[in-house]
């Protein structure tokens, strides 16, 4: 029977952090009719793929601690009704401190929710200032321990790194701050300057300098240290989990498994039955747009595309360098093709450079890798 993810996003802020360039509005005034829409959708898309079971479901946005306790409820009763969701199915949150009081997350936990993801991003006042959050320091922590008293068991955090003057102090004093708390799981981005953010324009306008190349490789390379010291596997490029405690949902993205998302600009990927090739598309980046379509009993499609062979072998060997390592059998379709008269030396490179290691015909990347890692990707295409 087909297994699938779930990824909900919820569109609402209440203020846009200036670095994101995610699809978000600063209102919740169209809260109620957007769970109204979002409903509609899964009725839709359960119609297709009846037989589906459900193993992880996601809410991001946004802010999806914005929801109240009856929506999410709403939200989760129609993903019951209309799917088999799976005994154990990793259900996550995110949330963001100054969102969720005690109270709030003892109901999300009592609805099913087992994973909590906490943007934090900082617990530096001046960063968190910069970066436009809503909250500050201590509040974060307060979230952390209310996750707790709430009873989370699984509990990630999210920090930014390379802010535009930060220096290797600074850092590791939030980094170690995060890891006083005990999260089972870390996410640690660096921050990119994405197009149509207010940050671009900082940037383009003279009013903020990014952290040069070289500030946030050694920052980076740190991290890696001090995670691995600290017990926490590297998982993938930016993510890093006690034993036992990886992202199942995000594993599916990586691993290439089937995903379907519901809300305005979320994305989703189906298999051909039986293959690895398939269907990508994706909604409406436009609320008003979202909600319209759904009231008309129309998919709010839109883009689409195939994913034929070659590209998915692509996407396999990009996702597997990122993650836990990329099986040389994919690249059997690249040596078929009269590729492995040329793959051998550059394999042979990346091992002799000390990026990669070889291991019962798993290629992986080192720390040293990771730093490099589309490039490496690069190489490897055909």
């Amino acid at each position: 029977m087909q297994n699938i993810s779930l990824y909900f996003h919820i569109p609402f802020c209440e203020r846009k952090c200036l670095y994101c360039d995610f699809y978000s509005v600063e209102s919740v005034s169209s809260m109620g009719l957007f769970v109204d829409a979002l409903c509609g959708e899964i009725a839709m898309e359960s119609d297709l793929r009846k037989e589906a079971e459900v193993g992880t479901i996601f809410f991001g946005g946004g802010t999806p601690s914005l929801l109240s306790p009856g929506q999410l409820e709403r939200i989760l009763g129609e993903v019951h009704r209309r799917w088999n969701v799976l005994p154990g199915a990793e259900i996550t949150l995110e949330t963001n401190p100054g969102t969720a009081d005690g109270g709030k997350l003892k109901a999300y936990r009592s609805l099913g929710v087992n994973r909590l993801s906490i943007g934090i991003q900082s617990f530096d006042e001046e960063e968190l200032r910069f970066l436009s959050r809503i909250h500050n320091s201590r509040q974060a922590v307060q979230c952390v321990q209310d996750a707790r008293k709430a009873g989370f068991g699984n509990v990630s955090i999210d920090l930014i790194y390379s802010l535009p003057g930060q220096t290797m102090d600074r850092w590791i004093a939030t980094l170690e701050k995060g890891l006083s708390l005990g999260p089972e799981h870390l996410s640690a981005y660096s921050l990119i300057v994405e197009e149509n953010t207010p940050l671009v324009r900082m940037v383009r306008n003279g009013q903020v300098t990014p952290n040069p190349p070289e500030a946030e490789a050694s920052i980076y390379e740190r991290t890696m240290e001090v995670m691995a010291a600290t017990g926490y596997g590297h998982y993938e490029v930016s993510n890093y989990a006690l034993p036992g405690f990886r992202c199942r949902h995000n594993l599916v993205y990586w691993h290439r498994g089937e995903y379907i998302g519901f809300g305005p600009s979320a994305h989703s990927f189906v298999k051909n039955a039986g293959a690895e090739t398939g269907r990508r598309y994706a909604n409406v980046a436009n609320l008003s747009t979202y909600l319209q379509a759904i009231a008309e009993g129309k998919g709010p499609l839109a883009f689409e595309e195939s994913v034929g062979e070659k590209e998915a072998q692509q996407e396999r060997i990009f996702l597997g360098l990122r993650g836990d390592g990329l099986d040389e059998r994919i690249l059997e379709v690249f040596r078929e093709e009269g590729g492995s008269a040329r793959l051998r030396p550059v394999l042979e490179g990346l091992i002799g450079e000390g990026l990669a290691v070889h291991d019962d015909g798993i290629l992986r990347l080192t720390d040293r890798g990771y730093l490099l890692c589309d490039e490496i990707a690069g190489r490897l295409m055909p």
